[in-house]
């Protein structure tokens, strides 16, 4: 089994290759092709990798290469990681829209439109490329924001399925809280990427026993603190949001927040650095503690239950993941793409069916769905007119003054990466 990983430079890589180390029984690579522009930080990365496989016994070899054709050639998966901009981007994106009174922040509001508007032409060719090289691979999404990029590989034929670790996050969470394995938690997660409720834990599968109130009792203090949300607003929802749901629910208190002190693109930018001397050690064959602190939680698990399910191995039948709705939520386009449970195999995600979602949450599910319309529109097409209409309709801009302002600077800070501009 060949899988090739776009992005494969990244310093959060190390994580991804643990996982594949730890779970080959269940994902059996043969062939790990790790593929970056950035060749001196690649064969740093790659250098920990092999050592990483070498200690832990994994038989499997690592190839890493600039060239993208050669990477993605024969392989069965391409897993999907960019980062178009680099960490410098990321700053601009969680700097400037706070100059309009709005959230800074990389994968929702202005600065996740600039994101989108740079990834999802990048993320196009390169599926294209994958396809004329090797239609019969699957495409897995991380690379934010992963609701519109997914949807804009689906809509352009792409065999794709996106991936976030919010879910995967939780179900770990909760099971560490309720003293089970992860395993026994089934998660009633609905939404869209960064957008989504935990309205039922169940123990054993989707028909097992509904203990959220007795989490939410229990412990529901440790629930709020980690999603630096008020206790009793847990209570009064009855149900878990994403942690960037706190984006909507406290927008006012973040964007004070966030305006003083240093933003996390800073932060891992300086983290970056540290990593990659540490990865350039030779003596180092796991991956070092401060990678936690990286972000990106049980993504490499999340990863390996996915590929080996679209591949035929012994991934788990219900996953999270990002895929088309196909009426799954029927105030929702069918070709608009939900995070939801779904059923994994061979053929691709299949929803699981969802409850009548509250109107509390299919409103903001619909608003939001209606601005990643608007955005994918801006990033196929372009144009200052449709990038001005996908940040008036995003809930978190929503006023004309502050959209003619965000789209200045989002033109501003991203006119080399944007071919229209």
């Amino acid at each position: 089994m060949k899988l090739t990983v776009v992005g494969g430079g990244s310093t959060y890589t190390p994580e991804l290759i643990d996982g594949f180390a730890r779970l080959r029984d269940t994902l059996p690579i043969t062939e790990l092709v790790l593929v970056d522009p950035a060749a001196e930080r690649l064969e740093l990365v790659g250098g920990l990798a092999r050592r990483i496989f070498a200690k832990q016994g994994h038989a499997g070899k690592i190839v890493t290469t600039t060239g993208l054709d050669a990477g993605v050639e024969g392989a069965d998966a391409v897993l999907l990681q960019l980062r178009i901009g680099g960490q410098a981007a990321r700053l601009q994106d969680e700097t400037w829209p706070l100059e309009c009174g709005c959230v800074g922040q990389e994968t929702t509001g202005a600065g996740g439109l600039a994101k989108a508007l740079r990834t999802v032409p990048v993320v196009l060719d390169i599926a294209e490329r994958v396809r004329r090289t090797n239609p019969d691979a699957w495409i897995i999404d991380f690379t934010n924001p992963v609701g519109i990029v997914t949807r804009a590989l689906l809509q352009a034929g792409h065999k794709a399925v996106g991936l976030c670790n919010v879910a995967i996050g939780f179900q770990r969470k909760f099971a560490k809280l309720l003293d089970v394995t992860p395993s026994e938690i089934h998660l009633d997660h609905v939404g869209l990427n960064h957008l989504t409720w935990e309205r039922a834990v169940r123990i054993g599968g989707p028909e097992g026993e509904n203990v959220l109130p007795r989490l939410l009792a229990e412990h529901g203090d440790a629930v709020a603190d980690d999603l630096r949300l008020p206790r009793p607003v847990l209570d009064r929802l009855g149900v878990v949001p994403s942690y960037y749901l706190r984006y909507f629910y406290a927008h006012d208190e973040v964007v004070r927040e966030l305006g003083t002190k240093p933003s996390r693109a800073a932060e891992v930018a300086a983290m970056e650095k540290e990593l990659l001397e540490m990865y350039g050690d030779p003596a180092l064959d796991e991956k070092p503690a401060l990678l936690a602190k990286r972000g990106g939680a049980f993504y490499s698990e999340a990863a390996v239950d996915l590929a080996a399910s679209l591949l035929g191995g012994g991934g788990s039948p219900y996953q999270v993941v990002n895929t088309y709705n196909d009426g799954t939520l029927p105030f929702l386009p069918d070709d608009a793409v939900i995070e939801t449970q779904a059923a994994v195999g061979g053929h691709g995600a299949t929803p699981l069916p969802v409850a009548p979602v509250d109107p509390l949450y299919a409103g903001l599910i619909a608003n939001v769905t209606a601005y990643e319309d608007l955005a994918l529109e801006a990033a196929l097409r372009g144009g200052r007119d449709r990038v001005f209409k996908a940040l008036l309709a995003h809930p978190l801009v929503g006023q004309y003054a502050y959209a003619d302002g965000l789209t200045d600077r989002l033109i501003a800070h991203n006119r080399e990466h944007l071919a229209w501009a």
